[in-house]
């Protein structure tokens, strides 16, 4: 009987403890956070940058690489077809000097036997003298997962030979794994992607980390949990939390993200870790809401991609949607930080853009 006792509690307290590690923790923010708000940030109603190539542009990351700056999109239309002359998703590439004014350069068409259905959702990010573009492969449902390609020029990817590098595992999640992003870390690179759970219902991130100076091929992964790092549980997350964008700043983490599936309305949110494990949201309402009836971003403000610029100022990307025509556009705000008690809090920058008139840039 005795033995039974012991047995049980020792039982109960693994049950615990599991539950405390999937728990989303309250990290100690500062008192004084609620005095910045999203309610202080101006409504992003008309912005100066509001871009797409042709009719469809989403799922923006931008970077500066040898003296401009680049822009990676996901991209449907005439040009986009595979080998077979069959229309797929596709990588497009921008180019601008000022982050308002872009022009088309080129689109990426599957590369390999793994995205020959599409490919997308693209991070693009800067490693010494080179590119590395994190995409996701598109149109294969549960079997999507996360490749790599390199770049010389910003321009032409070689992907990588052993893609893809990355799937979800475990009894959580279905596998798949789409709109990627990677981050570096605590001297770790970070990749955070969007799965599905069992059902593939809900959608909501995992996380992984490699060696920065590994081939981060498949065998260079590490999924940092066996549960979700962020799932939808605020009313307005409904059922999905997707394309994930991170940034460092004094040590923590701040990850901004899209809650709801897109037209929903998809909205921004942020949440902050101090481990890139665990993250506890900022609010409990949206960064970049969703516009007014008849804006063009009416029916969404999503999938935010975060640029640090050379000078360490900050821009935050993403997609708008008028009346869930699946019409998106491209755009960003300037993000800049409030700092409470050696606490980063981010706002949207409420000034004029570019040195431009505040109606033009969209601050209102």
């Amino acid at each position: 009987m005795a033995k039974s006792r012991y047995f049980f509690f020792w039982f109960f307290m693994v049950i615990l403890c599991a539950a405390a590690l999937r728990a989303e923790p309250a990290l100690p923010l500062p008192a004084e956070a609620d005095s910045v708000t999203p309610a202080d940030c101006p409504a992003v109603v008309s912005p100066a940058m509001k871009w797409a190539q042709g009719d469809f542009a989403k799922d923006p990351t931008a970077i500066r690489f040898r003296g401009k700056y680049y822009l990676y999109y996901s991209y449907f239309g005439p040009e986009a077809k595979n080998a077979d002359g069959q229309p797929v998703l596709t990588i497009g590439i921008a180019s601008s000097d000022d982050l308002t004014n872009w022009k088309f350069e080129r689109n990426i068409l599957p590369m390999q036997e793994v995205d020959a259905k599409g490919l997308g959702a693209p991070c693009a990010r800067v490693f010494g003298d080179q590119v590395l573009l994190f995409y996701q492969s598109y149109g294969t449902g549960a079997n999507d997962a996360i490749c790599l390609a390199r770049s010389d020029d910003g321009l032409h990817f070689t992907p990588h030979p052993r893609n893809p590098i990355f799937r979800p595992h475990g009894d959580w999640t279905n596998g798949r794994a789409i709109d990627a992003d990677a981050v570096l870390f605590r001297g770790k690179l970070f990749l955070y992607a969007a799965t599905r759970d069992p059902e593939g219902k809900i959608q909501k991130l995992v996380a992984a980390t490699a060696d920065p100076a590994s081939d981060l091929g498949p065998e260079a992964w590490t999924q940092a949990a066996d549960f979700s790092v962020l799932e939808p549980t605020l009313p307005w997350e409904k059922e999905c939390i997707e394309a994930p964008s991170a940034i460092e700043r004094d040590g923590r983490l701040y990850l901004f993200y899209a809650g709801a599936y897109n037209n929903s309305p998809q909205q921004i949110g942020v949440a902050v870790s101090e481990d890139g494990v665990r993250f506890t949201r900022l609010w409990d309402v949206p960064f970049i809401p969703n516009g007014p009836a008849g804006a063009w971003n009416a029916s969404e403000s999503g999938h935010p991609g975060i640029f640090t610029d050379e000078d360490g100022s900050n821009r935050l990307f993403f997609q708008g949607d008028a009346a869930g025509a699946n019409g998106w556009r491209l755009s960003n705000v300037r993000i800049e930080w409030d700092r409470i008690d050696g606490f980063s809090v981010p706002r949207v920058a409420a000034g004029p853009a570019d040195g431009e008139p505040a109606e033009a840039a969209g601050l209102q």
